[in-house]
This record gives C-alpha cells, structure tokens and sequence, in this order.
C-alpha cells in the first residue's frame, strides 16, 4: 500500500490489505479541506481490495458528485475495475462502489 499524500497528522485510510468487501471513510474534516486526499486515499483503498469483492468509497458532500472529479483517475490508474453510484448518504456524503475484477 502506499499513500501517496504523507501528511503526518492524517491517518492513512487503511492499514493493511482487504480480503473481503469494506468501506473507506473519506468523509472527515481533513477530507472536506482536500479534494487531492480524497482522490489520493480512494486510490490507496482499492489497491487495498482483493479481486472478486469491493470498497464502498464514502465521500465528503463538499466535493459534490464522485463521478465529477473522483472517477476518471480510479478508470485512469485502475484496469479491471467497475464503479457504481450507490447512494448519496442522509448527511450528505456519497457512497461509490468499486469492484474489483477477478
């Protein structure tokens, strides 16, 4: 894993390899001030995923819809990956499903 961002008073957005499906809070102060982490640490979460399961990307409202700044570097960094809008959450937050192909 690698994050790419190395500020130290960030927590990385995980820790360690998922061998099933999880969830990636993106949704935290330090994310609404910084669209760059927000990209940065979904990237680290799905090179986290094991293939055949997924992350739910949680995302901050601040930054509006996923697919407008979000997806076209996960397609671009990413081959064997589907994306799908799940929901957009009561606080105001956006869940995006990656799928990682076997």
């Amino acid at each position: 894993m690698s994050n790419s961002r190395s500020d130290p008073g960030v927590e990385p957005v995980t820790r360690r390899d998922h061998d099933v499906s999880w969830s990636a809070n993106l949704e935290k102060p330090h994310h609404a001030a910084d669209r760059e982490l927000v990209v940065s640490q979904a990237m680290d979460a799905v090179e986290a995923t094991a293939d055949g399961t997924h992350v739910n990307l949680v995302t901050h409202r601040d930054h509006d819809h996923p697919e407008t700044y979000l997806w076209e570097h996960l397609e671009a960094t990413f081959e064997g990956v589907d994306l799908e809008y799940v929901d957009q959450c009561g606080c105001g937050g956006h869940v995006t499903r990656v799928h990682v192909r076997e």
